[in-house]
């Protein structure tokens, strides 16, 4: 008889040698093979599995020894609260863009009770739209992005909380699809040097949102330039970035908006994370 513990402890050493986080793996697969919660797989350690259950979890941690994402093979991950339906076609969200929308928030809240137009621009999933959304009923927004099987699955997403009133889906290249200037763009654009990232994110996500050419600032260049022509006069743009490209942003920044106040926020682990850049009606 093959029990929960017995399939875990297994799973879990198959798994150690491709994933730092072998146990949380193993659990969260289990949980989808048994549509059960987590809690309760780790709570029921001596349930017995049946020789399907077994042969269903089984297939999925070979697939995850082969270092595809969790999220793609339970079909799901957890962002700002919201739980969002994630495949290959979009980029898995991760915990520090959290940063990014607990800025735009903020930045959103210096209108008051006013109504406030924002874009995401790579709109990917949802995630981002999604929760500023949901966080700002006063806001109306765009969600834009150059991959039509991105945008199916961020129409799912906005389905399921019911904001399809509220958040717009364009297809097209960065700014250009939106119908006039908004008060506040954000987005998490590819930025990754495709032969230096980790081996599972090269295999399985999709290319089209990780790659930010030679330098990874390839989208940061197109993207800063055609900015001010999409802001509103108190408009702000607040960008993730990776840990190394915070300078270069910034310059960017400055040379497209030279009058406009421009910073750095760091993530939880003291890495920079998002540059802003606000009040550029100055330089109307």
């Amino acid at each position: 008889m093959v029990t929960i513990q017995h399939a875990l402890r297994a799973a879990t050493a198959q798994l150690r040698a491709v994933s730092e986080t072998a146990r949380l793996d193993a659990e969260l697969l289990l949980a989808h093979t048994l549509g059960w919660s987590r809690a309760k797989v780790v709570a029921e350690r001596d349930h017995p599995l049946t020789p399907e259950q077994q042969a269903r979890f089984a297939a999925l941690v070979a697939r995850r020894a082969e270092r595809e994402p969790v999220a793609y093979l339970i079909g799901r991950r957890e962002f700002f609260g919201l739980e969002l339906q994630v495949d290959r076609r979009v980029l898995i969200p991760r915990p520090e863009t959290e940063v990014l929308v607990e800025l735009a928030i903020a930045e959103a809240r210096r209108y008051g009770d006013a109504p406030i137009t924002i874009a995401d621009i790579g709109v990917g999933s949802g995630a981002i739209a999604i929760a500023l959304a949901m966080h700002l009923p006063r806001a109306t927004l765009y969600g834009v992005d150059l991959s039509a099987g991105a945008l199916e699955v961020a129409a799912a997403n906005i389905a399921r909380y019911h904001l399809q009133d509220r958040i717009t889906l364009l297809e097209g290249d960065l700014l250009a699809p939106l119908p006039g200037p908004v008060d506040l763009i954000v987005s998490n654009p590819p930025y990754t040097i495709l032969n230096e990232i980790d081996e599972g994110v090269y295999r399985h996500e999709p290319h089209l949102a990780l790659d930010g050419g030679p330098d990874g600032l390839d989208c940061y260049r197109r993207l800063i330039a055609a900015a001010p022509a999409y802001l509103t006069p108190k408009g702000a743009i607040l960008l993730e970035i990776g840990a190394w490209q915070a300078a270069a942003v910034v310059h960017l920044l400055h040379l497209a908006l030279p009058q406009a106040e421009v910073g750095v926020q760091q993530d939880l682990a003291g890495r920079d994370r998002v540059v802003w850049a606000r009040n550029l009606d100055v330089i109307r």
